[in-house]
């Protein structure tokens, strides 16, 4: 099994356990060493319930990557947001190859200098895109190159979430009070913790890339300094167009994210929440309902479904096949199949873009 150490994910935390759970469902990599927190006494903590020894539990990463480099094969780093880039760095630096938890950095030069690094040092670079991992987000990409939709027209995404319709970053929530910190979170409440992921999801499905966009960022949510809500007009390199929606103020919804795709030939519809059936209308055939597990999967979706049809498949196995092909690339030099430091720096630039565009009244921002 391959090793790998754990930069976050201390007491309080929620997506260090999820890649801790997704890695031992893949079967593929075992902790061994990790700083969970800066503070020594609550990483020994966390590192004495997973089980691992005391002297491999550190008081910083700088130290842990320093120590354990030569003998793990990758770092996890699921920090918040502002420790994202040094920690990073700090792993690239002594020839460690890094998953890092999205949005990758706060600014596009610290995403593109990561890049540059590990490219120097021949590492691999990835970032924690989760929903990628899903069998019918891999089924609806072998459709849409295969030809099934045709030329697409148009572009639908939503992500509205409901959890910060309230002022939680008041109340000592964990979670809220980082995210909604401009220094922590790098200036993004909301798009950047789930606008990202539909800017992600778009170019994997359809190969397309965004040449422009115009955002409209809002704060729904008296007394809050950062976006909850937002709304974005894009174009793509084919002419296509779209339009974004997310929202963590969504009074009563839970994690709607949504994908449609309309092409000359048919349309698309993914939803999270119901994430075994991808549902495709062919133009002038009745609507299918495409189910994981199926005879009608492609080859390429198929082998990231584990179990068969009407036994649910979710998020956390869809975190574990990132990561299968993650640890497949490090282990026997696979191409990469998982999003990279690249796709990192691009959402990235996506935010910065937004930024801009909403600050000057929703204007069209070039992103070529």
């Amino acid at each position: 099994m391959l090793k790998y150490a754990m930069i976050g994910g201390g007491p309080g935390a929620f997506v260090g356990g999820i890649h801790r759970r997704a890695l031992a469902l893949n079967g593929q990599a075992k902790l061994v060493a990790g700083c969970f927190s800066r503070d020594l006494e609550k990483s020994r903590a966390i590192g004495a319930k997973l089980g691992l020894d005391e002297d491999r539990l550190y008081a910083t990463p700088e130290e842990m990557t320093r120590l354990e480099a030569g003998d793990i094969d990758f770092a996890v780093v699921v920090t918040s947001n502002e420790a994202h880039y040094p920690n990073v760095k700090t792993c690239l630096e002594n020839g460690i190859n890094v998953m890092c938890d999205k949005p990758f950095t706060h600014t596009s030069e610290q995403a593109q200098e990561l890049v540059a690094l590990a490219k120097e040092k021949e590492l691999i670079l990835a970032v924690s895109y989760t929903y990628a991992g899903y069998p019918m987000i891999r089924q609806a990409r072998e459709m849409v190159a295969r030809g099934d939709l045709g030329e697409i027209r148009f572009i639908n995404c939503e992500y509205p979430q409901g959890w910060l319709a309230e002022m939680l970053e008041t109340t000592g929530h964990i979670q809220a009070t980082w995210r909604a910190d401009p220094k922590r979170s790098g200036g993004v409440l909301s798009l950047g913790d789930v606008g990202t992921h539909i800017e992600y999801l778009v170019p994997f499905i359809t190969g397309l890339s965004m040449t422009k966009l115009a955002a409209r960022l809002d704060t729904l949510v008296e007394g809050r300094e950062l976006d909850d809500n937002g709304t974005i007009l894009t174009e793509y390199d084919s002419g296509a167009r779209g339009m974004y929606w997310y929202s963590q103020a969504a009074t009563g919804t839970v994690n709607g994210l949504k994908i449609r795709i309309f092409g000359d030939k048919g349309g698309m519809e993914w939803f999270q929440e119901d994430p075994d059936n991808l549902h495709y209308m062919p133009l002038g055939e009745p609507a299918q309902k495409i189910m994981r597990g199926s005879p009608e999967m492609l080859p390429g979706a198929m082998g990231y479904s584990h179990t068969p049809p009407g036994h649910p498949e979710g998020w956390l196995m869809a975190f574990a096949n990132i990561y299968t092909a993650f640890c497949a690339t490090i282990e026997h030099g696979d191409a990469p199949d998982f999003p990279t430091g690249e796709d990192g720096l691009r959402g990235v630039r996506f935010i910065e873009a937004c930024l801009e565009s909403s600050r000057n009244g929703t204007t069209w921002v070039d992103l070529e």
